[in-house]
């Protein structure tokens, strides 16, 4: 078992070819993010930066 109480805000990445939808919720369940995104490894680090920045800790869940 894993333990998420260090965890400030979960990703989830749903990954596609031509583009990935995330979704961001904090463990309270509230929506932190919510969006399609392209592609690209620049702005995949984008967004993790931006949730990090913002929330803390990023742990990320990829489908």
């Amino acid at each position: 078992m894993i333990d998420t109480s260090t965890i400030d805000v979960f990703l989830g990445l749903d990954v596609g070819k031509s583009e990935h939808h995330a979704t961001a919720v904090t463990p309270t369940g509230k929506k932190a993010f919510d969006k399609r995104l392209p592609n690209t490894e620049p702005k995949l680090r984008e967004i993790f930066a931006k949730l990090q920045a913002k929330h803390g800790t990023v742990l990320v869940v990829v489908d």
